[in-house]
């Protein structure tokens, strides 16, 4: 049993604003958990209680990782050393079924947990409010819910890593694309990288399915386009 039961895809939408009217319109109607990052435009989709909030352990490492460039401050590693322990944990059940993998973050993620946030909210009372390190220790200890939800399953992931690397050709990109094209153009560019980007989660080459696709087209029946996805099927010769 693999980590999804169905193909992995990913969804790229395009809007002219990250205002949270956008998110709430994309996934109206959908419920289940949605791992987001700390932006108050998100806060609203989590009222009702459809749609349940999980918090990106990457992106807390990121702060204190951060900090960790500019001090020597032993608290600072010290963080960054329990973190490194929940990774440890979900590193040696990366491949296991999904009851396997909630057994063991239940034997011993969950431990771990409960340990980091009592040093975190024990060592909060040790640093000056304003601090850097007070500040981004308040950021963890505001998303803690979110953050450790993870850990009461065993198909939840413990960040938004593979997310990020699928957009961050795009977040690289956009300084360059910024005055270019139209908002059609941001559009049929979504369609398109929603498609290389499912490509390449499916192990494909994005180029190869591509020009094979393209190929195909002209002369495939349309009540049979959805075979053309890229979704695990057979990888066209190069």
């Amino acid at each position: 049993m693999t980590w999804r039961a169905t193909p992995p895809t990913v969804v790229f939408d395009y809007q002219v604003s990250r205002a949270g009217r956008h998110a709430a319109n994309f996934l109206q109607g959908w419920r289940g958990h949605l791992l987001v990052d700390d932006y108050v435009g998100y806060k609203a989709l989590f009222r009702a209680g459809w749609i349940i909030e999980l918090g990106c352990m990457a992106q807390a490492r990121r702060k204190f990782f951060d900090l960790a460039q500019a001090t020597q401050s032993p608290i600072v590693r010290q963080a960054l050393r329990h973190i490194a322990r929940l990774y440890r944990i979900e590193a040696q059940a990366a491949d296991w079924t999904r009851a396997g993998r909630q057994a063991w973050r239940a034997r011993y993620a969950h431990p771990r947990l409960r340990l980091y946030h009592a040093w975190l909210v024990k060592t909060r009372l040790t640093v000056p409010d304003g601090s850097g390190t007070a500040k981004v220790i308040d950021y963890t200890l505001r998303r803690w819910p979110a953050l450790g939800r993870y850990a009461a399953t065993g198909h939840l992931p413990i960040d938004n890593n593979p997310v990020e690397n699928v957009i961050r050709p795009i977040a690289l990109g956009k300084k360059n694309w910024l005055f270019t094209g139209s908002e059609r153009a941001g559009r049929r560019a979504a369609v398109l990288q929603t498609l290389l980007g499912t490509a390449k989660l499916n192990g494909l080459d994005p180029a190869v399915w591509l020009r094979d696709t393209l190929e195909k087209l002209p002369t495939w029946p349309n009540s049979r386009l959805d075979e053309l996805l890229p979704l695990r099927r057979e990888q066209p010769a190069a």
